[in-house]
């Protein structure tokens, strides 16, 4: 399921090269305006890069990038508040996925990414009950949890997309 790892400086490059893919998609993201009138929602397509390190090098490698990828996309957005926010959100998401990576395939990646994605607005909400002192945040909750199953699923179709299109080549 998940290739043999790569050593050394091989590795080092790859797990670099995916964590500027995700950073780059994250800040042009990031700059694209949002048509629904909730806040915080976007589609989350960084996470695709995460989906296939999680599905293609394993749990530990996309630990890693997913960690990368929160620390410099708050770096480099100006917008270190957000920092707890990402990371309780990431860390959820990527238990989730690890999970979920035990009991489906690599043709069902669609299915867990829309479970993924309600965690990771689970995390971030749970962070927001902490800083705000306050359990009111969470009757947000459903609400992002339809944005988040619907943006799980784009992101979700495409990283299985993404995956076998690289399969071919490899």
């Amino acid at each position: 399921m998940t290739r043999p790892p790569a050593r050394g400086a091989r590795r080092l490059t790859l797990l670099a090269l995916f964590t500027a893919i995700a950073l780059t998609i994250f800040m042009v993201e990031a700059q694209i305006p949002v048509p629904i009138p909730i806040p915080g929602v976007k589609l989350g397509l960084a996470n695709i890069v995460t989906v296939y390190v999680m599905f293609v090098l394993g749990p530990g490698d996309a630990l890693l990038v997913l960690s990368a990828r929160v620390f410099l996309g708050a770096v480099f957005s100006g917008q270190m508040s957000t920092l707890l926010y990402s990371a309780g959100g990431g860390l959820l998401c990527w238990l989730a996925l690890c999970l979920l990576r035990r009991v489906l395939s690599r043709d069902q990646i669609w299915l867990c990414c829309p479970v993924a994605a309600i965690f990771h607005n689970l995390g971030q909400l749970l962070v927001a009950a902490g800083v705000m002192k306050t359990w009111a945040v969470l009757a947000y909750l459903p609400y992002l949890v339809m944005a988040g199953a619907a943006a799980g699923l784009f992101t979700g179709l495409c990283a299985q997309v993404l995956i076998r299109h690289l399969e071919k080549i490899h």
